[in-house]
């Protein structure tokens, strides 16, 4: 079955440090960009992070740079996010998604409406 499935979310007090999975099962991930996306209540989607495909360049949103940091294992098909100094506002259902797949080397984008693949998400919310 082909399919991209996130774990390791929760609830975690405001400090703290989570580290999200998005494993995929019958694809080899390590062909695609893939990027991480949350969505709080209320609000769109925004594109948390991203890693190229080609070079393994990654991209971070302003509001994530320097707390946040993805990774990919092709071993374990597998694309890790490691979430650090969480705040509130980092509160969300966390996605991964991956595009069409490109003949050419790209460069990943945190735009959603590049992404066709998606998992099924995993909540973090982040309280005292």
């Amino acid at each position: 079955q082909v399919q991209l499935v996130e774990s390791g979310g929760g609830l975690v007090q405001p400090g703290g440090s989570l580290r999200l999975s998005c494993a995929a099962s019958g694809f080899t991930l390590d062909n695609y960009d893939l990027g991480w996306f949350r969505q709080a209540p209320g609000k769109e989607r925004e594109g948390v992070s991203c890693i190229s495909a080609s070079d393994g360049r990654t991209d971070y949103a302003d509001s994530v740079k320097g707390r946040f940091t993805i990774t990919r294992d092709n071993d374990k098909n597998t694309v890790y996010l490691q979430l650090n100094n969480l705040t509130p506002g980092d509160t969300g259902v966390y996605y991964c998604a991956t595009p069409p797949l490109s003949l050419f080397p790209t460069t990943c984008s945190r735009s959603e409406h590049v992404y066709n693949f998606w998992g099924q998400g995993t909540q973090v919310t982040v309280s005292s």
